[in-house]
């Protein structure tokens, strides 16, 4: 399914990966919290994110989980425990993909709280996909083309995001410089629309 700049849910449950993804760059969480997106997780999420072990520890790594730190003790993202029930979604949800707990708790989680679920894991939103509502899988590129396309990111912020992304080792360049332009797309669309209605 094509990714729409234009609408993104406010709400979100976020893996891992995601996580790391939106505090790489400081500019791209800044502009995602004015805009009031909301970030949770589950404890799994934490579990990989704090505390899991490392075979190689990289400064990179380690300004991030300084990062986590500091918006979970500011409960700027909190995380949630499940319960057994969520605990059974997640064992049915493990039968049908190979996906870290911390990815399949934060469908479930998801699933139950009617959040939408942030993840940069193809595997893991192909899976959310068939188990939540339509447009309820979103993803950090997603939330960078609104920010855009909403006029929250200018043109100049954009370097910016990238470089920091890239500064802490994320690899997602190519696809954040695609929903630029499509976000730039669609919000000349959207103007070109607004310009006929007046006329």
């Amino acid at each position: 399914m094509a990714t729409d700049p234009s609408q993104f849910h406010l709400l979100n449950v976020a893996d891992t990966c995601s996580i790391w993804n939106v505090l790489s760059s400081v500019r791209l969480y800044a502009a995602a919290r004015e805009a009031k997106c909301s970030f949770c997780c589950t404890e799994f999420v934490i579990y990989e994110c704090l505390y899991k072990y490392r075979s190689n520890d990289v400064p990179e790594e380690r300004e991030l989980i300084e990062r986590l730190r500091r918006e979970t003790d500011q409960k700027r993202i909190v995380a949630y425990s499940l319960d057994i029930a969520d605990l059974q979604a997640v064992e049915v949800l493990e039968n049908r993909r190979r996906l870290s707990k911390g990815e399949l708790s934060s469908i479930a989680f998801a699933q139950k709280t009617g959040q939408a679920f942030l993840t940069d894991d193809q595997k893991a939103r192909k899976l959310a996909e068939t188990v939540l509502p339509k447009r309820m899988t979103q993803t950090t590129t997603h939330l960078f083309g609104w920010l855009i396309f909403t006029t929250r990111l200018s043109d100049s912020d954009k370097g910016d995001v990238i470089d920091e992304h890239e500064r802490l080792r994320r690899p997602l360049r190519r696809y954040l410089e695609e929903i630029y332009l499509e976000a730039l797309r669609c919000r000349l669309l959207a103007s070109n629309a607004s310009q006929n209605d007046l006329n």
